[in-house]
């Protein structure tokens, strides 16, 4: 089958891009169409439970709307966040915000007290307001509960966060449980470690591991977005050997594979480890995240509105 060139034209929509990256079927456009093919048919699933990783800066990095959408869209059935991620979105909820880097130097950053994600600061002034924040949802949780899980936890912290932009907060609302097992490695972490010296309060991490082993036996089928390597995707991965592995996932990533990281290795490695089914429908894309997969769900979008 030959290579069909790709055209571009006035009033091109997000969708006819990705039917022209569909067509040519070859290198990043056709690794990126085919994801986008694979997570229509996820979503659009009835039997499939969806499971998204959220690894890297993605909420200050831009792209917190778009996963609250797609928990308010029901094409998300449960999510597993690094700590970072979550404890971006509160500050936001907080009133806080993420600024685009300007030049300065990181020394002079520091002087300012800002911190630096790449190109996007944040102040300390508020991660001050969050941590204020936090503490006085922890006392209302621990005044209720002495032990609760992660996503016990997360779940009681999103009931309590006005923010309807908020993912935690809507997971919470929507029962879309969120789990979090590299949570201490983040300020959400160290607040409630600081929280615990105190209080009469303990976080599980184990006991997320029946809830979650529920979720997967009781799932007809498991689909993942793998947004970002490390230890979300590792967890969501590990989370369904107990079945046999994804029935179908993409993942978007920077990472390399020639290290042997876990991140950078392509998804259909995965199927070594019973983590993906053989057989299972898979596609890895390399690139940035925060490009790539608003392109991908803008497009599936309108193939699952012309599916029904």
């Amino acid at each position: 089958m030959k290579v069909n060139q790709i055209n571009v034209f006035e009033d091109m929509t997000v969708s006819d891009l990705l039917n022209q990256f569909d067509e040519s079927g070859v290198l990043g456009a056709g690794r990126v169409a085919r994801a986008c093919n694979i997570l229509a048919d996820m979503i659009s699933d009835e039997d499939m439970s969806v499971f998204l990783s959220l690894g890297g800066p993605l909420i200050p990095g831009g792209m917190r709307n778009i996963v609250t959408k797609m928990i308010e869209e029901g094409h998300v059935n449960l999510i597993v966040a690094s700590g970072a991620n979550i404890t971006h979105d509160l500050v936001e909820s907080f009133g806080g915000s993420h600024y685009r880097h300007e030049g300065k130097d990181d020394e002079e950053l520091n002087a300012d007290g800002i911190g630096r994600i790449a190109d996007i600061n944040v102040g300390s002034d508020d991660f001050t307001i969050f941590e204020e924040e936090i503490i006085n949802i922890f006392e209302k949780i621990a005044d209720k509960k002495k032990v609760v899980s992660i996503q016990e936890l997360l779940y009681e912290v999103g009931l309590l966060v006005e923010d309807e932009n908020s993912f935690v907060a809507t997971a919470a609302r929507n029962n879309v449980p969120i789990f979090s097992p590299g949570l201490i490695d983040s300020m959400v972490g160290l607040q409630l470690w600081i929280f615990s010296q105190d209080h009469d309060f303990t976080v599980s991490a184990a006991g997320d591991m029946p809830y979650l082993s529920d979720i997967v036996f009781g799932s007809e089928k498991v689909g993942a977005v793998l947004l970002g390597g490390g230890l979300t995707k590792h967890y969501t991965l590990a989370s369904n050997v107990i079945k046999g592995g994804l029935d179908a996932a993409i993942q978007i990533t920077m990472d390399r594979p020639e290290a042997g990281s876990l991140g950078g290795a392509p998804l259909e490695e995965a199927k070594s480890w019973s983590k993906a089914k053989c057989g299972s429908n898979l596609a890895s894309v390399v690139g940035d995240v925060t490009v790539i997969f608003p392109l991908i769900y803008a497009a599936a979008l309108d193939k699952i509105r012309g599916i029904k």
